[in-house]
């Protein structure tokens, strides 16, 4: 049996493809893929080459289960509607992928698609609730969102119209903080309506001071969703220090010399959620911890996105074209930097 594929070719290149259909593991189901969310990290894996040919591209998937695997423990079955993350671009799995009719995921950072979210909003989970999780809840140490959250201290989304900034927005208001977006001001009317109290323009050359007066020096907490953003919130950040986290790598140096008292730039890579080891430029060990947490984050996502807590972005559907096709045209739509206050999504 085979599947269409978006595959890995060579640097610069990636091809649709008939392939055979992913084999089975244990903790993963089979999955029949209805829609998919594409990411800048689709592009950046075959524009650097940091995967191997026939690597299966694309990690954000929502569809119907086919088959369930002999070891997982989520109560999954055969036609259960499942939406979350897959490890796209895998050199140690080149099976791995979403962007294909049938793909594996590993069940345990998997849900159950809520009934009130479509296939094409599902699809615009995956690395984002990943990351939220990572950044927001293990790294800064926002506690999980409860029912009697009051708003308490600031924090700072920067590049908070990405798909990513728009759920931290969400996430970190309903743990009880009081949340400082930037985006392009077009855009500051629906941060405010996700629960943003205040938006800056991360152009401004005077939003970082303009951050610190508005917070009064106070800032102790900030999330970069794009890796640009290390001047901003390092001047932004309290003059007496503040914990820094980020999607990517940020220069440590250059935010050193604004703020001394800044502790990181730390980053995460969503990769690690699957416990399992992965190579990308380096080798990075399998971290079961990372897993143990996405497994319980992932489902705090689900209940909230099912009692209409959570807002998936606006999904912008089949930009370009749908199917694999639509894939890659979104695809170059992020490489040339068009998409920002919702997420590009494509039906199969």
């Amino acid at each position: 049996m085979t599947t269409k594929a978006i595959v890995f070719v060579e640097k610069g290149k990636m091809a649709i493809q008939e392939v055979s259909v992913p084999k089975l593991r244990d903790g993963y189901v089979l999955v029949k893929v209805n829609a998919v969310g594409v990411n800048p990290t689709d592009w950046k894996h075959t524009d650097n080459g940091l995967t191997d040919p026939g690597s299966r591209v694309g990690c954000d998937y929502a569809g119907v289960v086919e088959a369930v695997g002999s070891k997982v423990t989520k109560p999954f079955k055969k036609g259960d509607r499942i939406s979350g993350v897959v490890h796209g671009s895998d050199r140690t799995q080149l099976e791995n992928g979403a962007f294909a009719n049938y793909i594996v995921a590993k069940a345990d950072v998997q849900i159950k698609t809520p009934d009130n979210i479509s296939d094409e909003e599902a699809a615009t989970l995956g690395i984002s609730i990943a990351t939220v999780g990572q950044g927001l809840y293990r790294t800064l140490g926002l506690p999980i969102p409860t029912e009697s959250t009051k708003d308490s201290e600031y924090i700072l989304i920067y590049g908070g119209s990405t798909a990513t900034g728009i759920f931290g927005i969400q996430f970190a208001k309903l743990s009880g903080l009081k949340v400082i977006a930037t985006a392009s001001p077009h855009n500051f009317d629906y941060l405010k309506s996700l629960g943003a109290e205040a938006v800056f323009d991360y152009k401004s050359p005077t939003a970082a001071e303009d951050i610190r007066k508005y917070t009064g020096n106070s800032l102790k907490l900030a999330w970069d969703c794009t890796g640009f953003g290390g001047p901003l919130v390092a001047g932004a950040l309290s003059s007496e220090g503040g914990k820094y986290a980020s999607i990517m790598p940020v220069n440590k140096e250059q935010v050193a010399a604004i703020n001394p008292k800044v502790d990181g730039p730390h980053v995460t890579l969503m990769y690690s959620i699957f416990g399992e080891r992965f190579v990308k430029a380096s080798e990075t060990p399998a971290k079961p911890e990372e897993l143990e947490f996405a497994k319980k984050f992932w489902e705090v996502a689900r209940q909230l996105l099912e009692e209409g807590k959570l807002k998936v972005p606006r999904t912008i559907v089949n930009r370009g074209g749908n199917g694999f096709e639509g894939i890659l045209k979104g695809l170059d739509e992020l490489r040339a930097n068009k998409v920002s206050g919702g997420k590009l999504v494509y039906t199969l």
